[in-house]
């Protein structure tokens, strides 16, 4: 009986540790520019490369760090955003749903 209660625990642990380890790695993808949602949206990981010809309400103060949609810590260097869902933005990005955090 206690072989077969060890053997539950450790494959317990272990399957907590491989959905862990998938779930933070899955976290960490980063939006490429070259996505469909990021090119519709004129993702730029750098905002200073916007296209300012095609989005004129762009502004040099405007970055994924300071849009109410980003959910990245402050201070962090990428955070999540609902329109890439499960993929990191950079905080020093663009796009054109920016918003102005309250």
């Amino acid at each position: 009986m206690n072989s077969n209660r060890r053997t539950f625990v450790i494959q317990s642990v272990v399957g907590a540790s491989v959905l862990a380890t998938a779930s933070l790695a899955q976290a960490q993808a980063m939006v490429v520019e070259s996505d469909a949602q990021a090119t519709a949206l004129g993702y730029k990981a750098d905002a200073s490369k916007a296209d300012k010809v095609k989005y004129p309400k762009y502004a040099a103060d405007q970055q994924c760090g300071t849009c109410a949609l980003y959910q990245g810590k402050a201070g962090a260097a990428t955070g999540g955003c609902p329109l890439f869902a499960g993929k990191q933005v950079s905080a020093k990005g663009w796009c054109s749903a920016w918003a102005k955090k309250a």
